[in-house]
């Protein structure tokens, strides 16, 4: 009788497999692109079906209308116009069409503003997207090391919603009950903003909101002293490095030479742009969207009480170029390719329904800034530094 088990396995599996055939499935097709070296194997994989619903779902709207940039100041026709002042009255109201669309166009202009007086800050959304606009000027300025000449708008994260679909925000579920659960060090259950692995679930946090540090591949087999990171560390870098993967639709070959993660000179220059991204989204997550805690109501926070935070895939959403990098721009130079007022009020007094004032002019901001990208790309570190700093 045990001879006929292996038999029934294997009648069992190709009954399997059958079952797959006769209900059509198959694989899917799959296009492959050489992007290193022949023999290095450097390619990236990708699902042509899934490709398709990417473009789909990444085309860029066209501007309303073309904005005459002529005629009277919006500040000086419009109440409250604290950071588009100024736009010209028809590249005001152009902007103001293209936000709602791009935002909210299902409660349009009332979900910032009370249709009774326009000017009010009643509506915290209003009080939200004023620093927001603040934030997209200065990714448009500042940090054209990451995103070059193709920029940001609010189109490229909110694609029609009023919350960007892909946001992340401190994740300690499910807390650990006690005993050998206790010390779990943040993993071993599905992590949800690290590719439903088992890796550790809160490395958003430590890289995206805090600045520890990345980089733990060594230049020699033991530990010296150079670079202290271990295991622990290591699987942390995983974790964020699958956050990253996932956001751009892409593998470890796009950013790096797998024969040397830790060379710089080796890697493709998508590396030193992934680099600088990095730095930017830190800077959006400390300086602008951690500073609005105040303003947010709780359905705008996660479970801990933090807000809504930035990742990779909240601009990428699955492609290596947001919107495959085509520029919107060039349709809002005036109102998002150049800086307006950038002090900003303080938020740890606000009170709904209040009008926010920004800081006089001058003044500097009260968030402490980071270095700009060009500053930042001089720290860039050199294969022959292979520390534990990223």
């Amino acid at each position: 009788m045990k001879l006929w088990i292996p038999f029934a396995v294997s009648a069992g599996s190709l009954l399997t497999i059958a079952s797959f055939v006769g209900a059509g499935w198959d694989a899917p097709p799959v296009e492959t692109t050489q992007i290193g070296s022949r023999g290095t194997g450097m390619y990236i994989h990708r699902d042509v079906e899934k490709q398709e619903a990417l473009k789909a779902a990444n085309v860029v709207p066209p501007a309303p209308w073309q904005a005459d940039p002529a005629g009277d100041k919006a500040r000086d026709l419009y109440e409250n116009v604290q950071v588009l002042g100024d736009l010209s009255d028809d590249q005001f109201n152009q902007f103001m069409a293209s936000i709602t669309e791009w935002v909210a166009p299902e409660a349009g202009c009332n979900y910032c503003h009370n249709p009774e007086n326009l000017a009010s800050d009643e509506l915290y959304q209003k009080v939200v997207a004023r620093r927001m606009i603040q934030m997209t000027q200065a990714i448009n300025v500042d940090w054209k090391a990451h995103v070059g000449q193709v920029g940001a708008t609010c189109y490229t994260c909110h694609r029609g919603q009023s919350i960007p679909t892909n946001y992340w925000y401190e994740d300690v579920e499910p807390k650990p009950a006690g005993n050998m659960t206790q010390n779990r060090q943040g993993q071993n259950v599905v992590a949800k903003f690290g590719g439903g692995t088992s890796l550790p679930q809160n490395v958003l946090k430590d890289y995206l909101l805090d600045a520890k540090p990345i980089r733990v591949h060594s230049t020699t087999a033991l530990p010296t002293g150079t670079n202290p990171a271990g295991t622990k560390e290591t699987e942390a870098t995983w974790s964020l490095m699958v956050h990253m993967s996932e956001s751009l639709g892409v593998n470890c070959t796009t950013c790096h030479n797998t024969r040397a993660f830790n060379a710089w000179d080796e890697s493709p220059p998508q590396r030193v742009t992934a680099w600088h991204g990095i730095r930017m989204v830190r800077d959006i997550n400390a300086n602008y969207l951690a500073g609005l805690t105040p303003v947010f109501p709780d359905a705008r926070k996660g479970p801990e009480g933090d807000v809504f935070k930035v990742g990779c895939a909240t601009c990428h959403a699955g492609v290596q170029k947001p919107l495959y990098g085509v520029s919107m721009l060039q349709d809002y130079v005036d109102a998002l390719t150049k800086k307006g007022p950038t002090a900003v009020p303080d938020y740890s007094t606000y009170q709904p329904g209040t009008t926010q004032k920004m800081a006089p002019a001058g003044q500097s901001s009260a968030l402490p800034m980071t270095p700009t990208s060009q500053t930042a790309a001089v720290l860039l570190p050199s294969t022959q530094n292979q520390t534990a700093n990223d």
